[in-house]
């Protein structure tokens, strides 16, 4: 998934969701797990990657983005299990 535009969703220690952009996710993960990526990840190390979503442009990889942050937290895992369960059963 590396250098295309993406939206992802980590889980953090203590079980709250961040959600954010990237066109290369391994190296993102990495820098929120040296705590030189967001400041909402920094005291909330470690952190997973559970979503991501690829998307050929820029702008539709924020928007779907900004999309899932409006949802609520229920609302964010049943989009995160469908979409998972969608993926399985291709």
């Amino acid at each position: 998934m590396e250098n295309e535009h993406c939206f992802y969703v980590l889980r953090c220690a203590d079980r709250t969701y961040y959600t954010g952009y990237t066109n290369h996710l391994t190296k993102r993960v990495q820098a929120h797990n040296e705590g030189k990526g967001a400041k909402y990840t920094r005291g909330r190390r470690p952190v997973q990657c559970i979503y991501s979503e690829r998307f050929k442009t820029k702008t539709e990889a924020m928007r779907a983005e900004y999309a899932f942050k409006q949802k609520t937290r229920k609302q964010k895992e049943q989009y995160i299990k469908e979409a998972l369960e969608h993926a399985n059963t291709k």
